[in-house]
């Protein structure tokens, strides 16, 4: 690592995490790694997901099951988003699962040969987002799919309010068993719970759950999980100013006595967002306020004291909870983690031992298999 910001991931809080959600769900785990895992290195986390147990591999794209094909894991995997169908036969010879989603996609879809391609059905129950409304269109589209040698593996819908409206939550759990009991069929995978309702919701239907955030320990329900991501930087200088001098571009802070300012090489770049400004992070003790415009790949912060050189600095983690982060930004724990950009190094925790330290602009000294 030349450059001393890092965000540390520990994997073996992830597998402590799928465990204790394996137990209380009692069902099957997809674990949804999608984005790089949410930031996080999807060969990495998806290590450690396997071994505790989850027996699905679930990502976004096409694209991003490649990926996972490419660094030699072999299991079970499903795309959760949209694909092309003029991609079956792709989807066909690397043994990837994706999902059936409107009568357009199937139509397509059955011009292109797709004989042995492993399908989910996805149906719409009040997201909006992609998926059968209506239980005509799905059976049309099942029988049609079935008839042209599809392997019909699953069927899944996506709750939206799971975190907060255990009422439309019931709704759409309703409108997915009524399709499902519709079709009839003996699907391996029936899927509907998303991290929180893989807590509270209970349910004699579904046989697996999805679990993507509760990965990383955030859950609604439930505080028994670990938080196993972290974001670092160090104090690359520190200075000392007089009242009345301003700091940063446009001069927008402005010392109202003599202060201490320390400079920390983390910027929007790196996915510290100039929303940030105000807020303050950990350092030596002390909560230190972010003074000034946050810069490309830098941040100047005031201290309470002097402190060291290269002193280690917390942007979130044991002091600064994600949670309690996103809440002052206005946002959700993913997308914080998400904008983490690649050029911020990556280092691991496995089985008690720092396991391996990844830059995405660096070449890799060794390739990391599943």
């Amino acid at each position: 690592m030349y450059r001393n910001t890092w965000m540390e991931v520990n994997l073996d809080a992830v597998a402590f995490n799928i465990k204790r959600l394996k137990e209380i769900c009692g069902k099957r785990i997809i674990a949804v790694l999608k984005a790089d895992a949410y930031g996080c290195g999807d060969s990495h986390v998806a290590k450690a997901a396997l071994e505790a147990g989850a027996e699905m591999l679930a990502v976004s794209s096409l694209d991003e099951a490649l990926m996972f094909r490419n660094e030699g894991y072999t299991g079970s995997l499903l795309v959760l988003g949209a694909t092309d169908p003029a991609d079956v036969s792709t989807m066909i010879e690397h043994d990837i699962s994706v999902p059936a989603y409107c009568p357009e996609w199937v139509d397509a879809v059955l011009a292109n040969h797709p004989a042995g391609l492993k399908v989910h059905m996805k149906v719409d129950t009040g997201m909006n987002r992609i998926g059968f409304k209506n239980n005509d269109d799905l059976k049309s589209a099942f029988d049609r799919l079935k008839e042209a040698g599809c392997v019909m593996e699953g069927i899944f819908t996506h709750f939206c309010c799971a975190d907060f409206d255990e009422v439309f939550t019931n709704m759409q759990y309703d409108r997915f068993r009524e399709a499902v009991e519709m079709l009839d069929y003996p699907f391996e995978w029936i899927h509907c719970d998303n991290s929180d309702a893989t807590v509270w919701f209970k349910d004699d239907l579904s046989n697996a759950c999805r679990i993507g955030i509760s990965i990383y320990g955030i859950n609604t329900y439930t505080d028994e999980l670990r938080h196993p991501v972290s974001l670092h930087t160090t104090v690359t200088m520190v200075k000392k100013i007089k009242a009345g001098e301003k700091i940063g571009y446009g001069s927008t802070y402005t010392a109202m006595k003599d202060e201490i300012i320390a400079t920390l090489p983390i910027g929007y770049a790196d996915g510290f967002i100039r929303a940030n400004k105000g807020r303050s992070v950990w350092c030596d003790g002390m909560l230190c306020q972010v003074v000034g415009n946050i810069c490309m790949d830098q941040t100047m912060v005031r201290l309470e004291h002097e402190v060291p050189l290269n002193t280690p600095v917390e942007v979130f983690g044991p002091h600064i909870h994600l949670e309690d982060m996103a809440a002052d930004l206005n946002t959700i724990p993913y997308e914080i983690i998400c904008l983490i950009s690649g050029r911020v190094t990556r280092t691991y925790v496995w089985h008690g031992q720092e396991d391996i330290e990844e830059n995405a602009r660096l070449l890799k000294s060794e390739a990391t298999e599943v």
